[in-house]
């Protein structure tokens, strides 16, 4: 089978977390450029997931997908959500932790992106014409009010993910 949306939302997977490095390069500082960059290629993302192929592989077997997606949904709310508060070494290691679990979900082999692509194996070019052709997500700059905190750790909850508790396990394994 010809693995061609896999590879595409493979290789966006990399080239977002490029993005996060670069934010991140020098240590105890986040270079806001790139993280710029990253919130909104990561929102692009998510948009041509949740807009594009999750619609695309319903379309083709409703009842498989309303097994699967729910939780990359979640993960996906709760993504966005921690895009909202302004960035700190905490936050992102909250968010390197869900992206590497959420990433690894969707290209495992028989993952996610095995099965859509697999559902939608007729559409493969139209599909990655849309891919490629869906704008940025517009952003508004982070907003350091509490309650954006607040949502992004309730949105990481319904996730089934507590941000305390990543955090302990990411400073374990250092």
């Amino acid at each position: 089978m010809n693995k061609s949306l896999h590879q595409f939302f493979t290789e966006d997977h990399h080239r977002i977390d490029k993005l996060l490095n670069k934010a991140t390069e020098q240590p105890d500082e986040i270079e806001m450029n790139y993280y710029h960059q990253f919130r909104t290629q990561l929102l692009r993302h998510i948009k041509m997931e949740e807009k594009i192929l999750f619609p695309a592989a319903k379309k083709a077997n409703p009842v498989m997908m309303k097994e699967l997606l729910p939780q990359y949904r979640l993960e996906h709310g709760a993504l966005t959500a921690l895009m909202v508060p302004p960035p700190t070494l905490f936050l992102i290691k909250v968010i390197r932790y869900l992206l590497e679990k959420h990433d690894m979900a969707e290209e495992e082999p028989g993952g996610l992106y095995d099965v859509c692509e697999a559902l939608t194996h007729g559409q493969t070019q139209e599909l990655l014409d849309q891919l490629i052709a869906t704008e940025e997500v517009p952003v508004h700059p982070p907003n350091p009010a509490p309650i954006a905190m607040e949502s992004a750790k309730r949105a990481l909850q319904r996730a089934g993910y507590d941000f305390d508790e990543i955090l302990r396990l990411t400073n374990n394994q250092r």
